[in-house]
């Protein structure tokens, strides 16, 4: 995709309540205006790259963008998980990402155990993918600094 790597930031919104619930897999997610402001060319699907909340560390994540087919989704989202054990919930603050690559395409399951161990497996993937020198040295890109230096200016 031309669009790769692709950087976005907003403010983490409430989503379906499934994620930590449900699949025991919390994600964050992106206002609507922001899922809209995707490139054209980005497909549906799972993705991987890097993540930060407000000013705090740079962690790896897997985001889902599209429909969720297994839960027939209205609407398109982009629901990212960090790659992290957060303490407690952060809405309202800021999400920074920098999507790096493709894992495979939104995809619906038979039973909610096979969406949980493919989930399980695209993180496995991403660990992998950003393991690798070309997607590590994204972890200390300036736009994370910048995102940091903005925030903590109260911008």
């Amino acid at each position: 995709m031309k669009s790769l790597p692709y950087f976005c930031r907003g403010a983490v919104v409430r989503g379906f309540g499934r994620g930590s619930k449900e699949l025991g897999i919390p994600t964050a997610n992106f206002p609507e205006s922001v899922v809209d402001n995707l490139p054209s060319d980005m497909k549906t699907g799972i993705y991987y790259g890097w993540a930060c909340v407000g000013n705090s560390d740079v962690h790896r994540m897997v985001m889902s963008i599209g429909w969720n087919p297994f839960y027939k989704n209205t609407k398109k989202s982009m629901e990212t998980h960090i790659i992290h054990k957060y303490k407690e919930d952060f809405y309202g603050e800021t999400l920074s990402i920098a999507i790096l690559g493709y894992i495979r395409p939104e995809t619906s399951f038979n039973s909610l155990d096979a969406l949980i161990k493919a989930i399980h497996n695209d993180i496995e993937e991403a660990r992998k993918q950003l393991d690798l020198p070309e997607h590590q040295k994204f972890k200390d890109d300036d736009f994370f600094k910048t995102s940091k230096k903005e925030i903590m200016n109260g911008h």
